[in-house]
């Protein structure tokens, strides 16, 4: 009976969530809205990212130290996939802000005691397993191109991916497949994060309308997930330190940016 109900819930949910129509204009104005809300709040949210640039040295120092050389950009690229989970506190304080308060980063962590946060840990949990995912197979598209090397150094490494027949085909089949998994993520978790946070609805619910507001807008979301891919991979340079400041920016732009897509 509990699950008919819940069932019944979403059902009506769906039924009064309106999807809007936007263009690019929208997606300029989500990212100035962004970028405001990055300046009024600059100090809280690079505390809140700044675990970004780190983890990433960690890993490139993992990667290294552990001679699975061919991982590096696999694991690089794909922690973007992670992203919209790690920016649920930047959320928030976009949230609070547009209600008129002065959020806090007490506020931003406040998110772990939100009723919504087993359905945040549902689509978080996804999002983990599509990253795991990805890395299995980059590995298997290593495997099947520059496998066949023996590697011992960055170097030589580098020169085989740039100047061998195989090396261009695991750029060319990592990047689409690569390329899949982003549009996967970007499905799922463009609107339903905001969502969890705005209304009370449930993890299944935020995904459907995540993917809804997608396919109503599949041009616009198309550039909106190449806006975010150029932008972060800005913020990896110098190493990962720009995604102090990219991360903040595209965290509260995507909670305009559901403001925009989703009706009341």
């Amino acid at each position: 009976m509990a699950n008919q109900n819940s069932l019944a819930a979403d059902s009506a949910a769906e039924l009064q969530t309106a999807i809007h129509n936007i263009n690019r204009n929208d997606l300029m104005d989500a990212l100035r809205k962004g970028i405001d809300d990055f300046k009024a709040m600059p100090t809280h949210v690079f505390l809140l990212v700044v675990i970004y640039p780190i983890v990433g040295a960690i890993l490139i120092d993992f990667t290294f130290g552990y001679d699975i050389l061919p991982l590096v950009f696999p694991l690089i690229a794909g922690f973007t996939l992670i992203g919209p989970l790690a920016a649920v506190g930047l959320y928030e304080m976009s949230r609070l802000r547009q209600k008129g308060g002065d959020p806090t980063i007490r506020d931003a962590f406040n998110v772990v005691r939100s009723p919504a946060l087993p359905s945040i840990a549902a689509i978080g949990l996804m999002q983990l397993a599509i990253y795991v995912v990805w890395l299995g197979a980059a590995l298997t598209i290593y495997k099947m191109t520059l496998g066949i090397y023996e590697i011992g150094s960055v170097g030589e490494f580098a020169e085989r991916v740039f100047t061998t027949p195989e090396g261009w085909t695991l750029i060319i089949v990592g990047s689409f497949v690569g390329f899949l998994f982003a549009v996967a993520v970007l499905m799922i978790s463009v609107v339903s994060f905001p969502m969890l946070l705005d209304r009370n609805v449930s993890a299944l619910h935020a995904v459907q309308t995540s993917i809804r507001a997608v396919t109503a807008n599949p041009q616009t979301m198309a550039a909106w997930g190449f806006i975010v891919a150029a932008v972060l991979a800005a913020g990896m340079l110098p190493l990962f330190v720009g995604l102090a400041i990219a991360m903040p920016i595209l965290g509260h732009a995507t909670w305009h940016l559901y403001g925009k897509v989703v009706g009341d």
